[in-house]
């Protein structure tokens, strides 16, 4: 772990975790929310650059979950689209924010497709709120994102003492290993005492 102008930086391996992922509180809160981080945003999902070639061959086991719009997205641009930042995102549905890949509930609900048909969905959706960044050196750099929409998750995270790390235990887990979890759990053990 070291100091920086922007808080606390714990390192574990070539993997840099900011400091609001242990610090902050979250917790999912479909009930309150219905996914709206699903169809809410100014591009789709973040994808690594092996991902699309997932989602391509996984695509007949949860194309059925899908919108007919969702469907029709993917034929005019493909299993992924490049957004104005030049990064490779989910595909969005023709003038709208929603990402292709969803699935509605009977409660009228997002749900992702992907995952409703038992398949992996983007590591990007697994890991909200934090979006990890490949840095120049081969590392890569995991970071808090804060989004208005999601203000229930934090507000639930808070009430039952969940922080974010926490909260993505799993999905952390499958990501980077055992041994990261481990050693980030044992970091942000330390930093929360203080």
């Amino acid at each position: 772990m070291g100091n920086s102008p922007f808080g606390t930086i714990i390192q574990i391996g070539d993997i840099l975790v900011s400091e609001e992922v242990v610090t902050e509180y979250f917790a999912c809160d479909y009930g309150a929310c219905k996914g709206a981080c699903c169809i809410e945003g100014d591009s789709g999902a973040p994808l690594d650059e092996r991902e699309p070639d997932a989602l391509e061959r996984d695509y007949p086991a949860f194309s059925g979950y899908m919108t007919p719009q969702g469907r029709a997205a993917v034929q005019a641009k493909g299993f992924f689209e490049i957004d104005r930042d030049g990064d490779i995102v989910t595909p969005l549905v023709e003038h709208t924010c929603e990402c292709a890949f969803c699935h509605f509930g009977a409660d009228g609900g997002c749900l992702c497709a992907i995952e409703t048909a038992g398949r992996t969905k983007p590591v990007s959706c697994s890991l909200y709120p934090i979006r990890v960044t490949r840095l120049t050196g081969g590392g890569l750099a995991l970071n808090f994102h804060r989004w208005e929409i999601c203000k229930p998750a934090f507000e639930r995270g808070e009430r039952e003492g969940i922080r974010v790390y926490q909260f993505l235990k799993n999905p952390l887990t499958i990501a980077f290993g055992e041994d990261f979890y481990e050693a980030l759990s044992a970091a942000a053990t330390h930093l929360l005492r203080g």
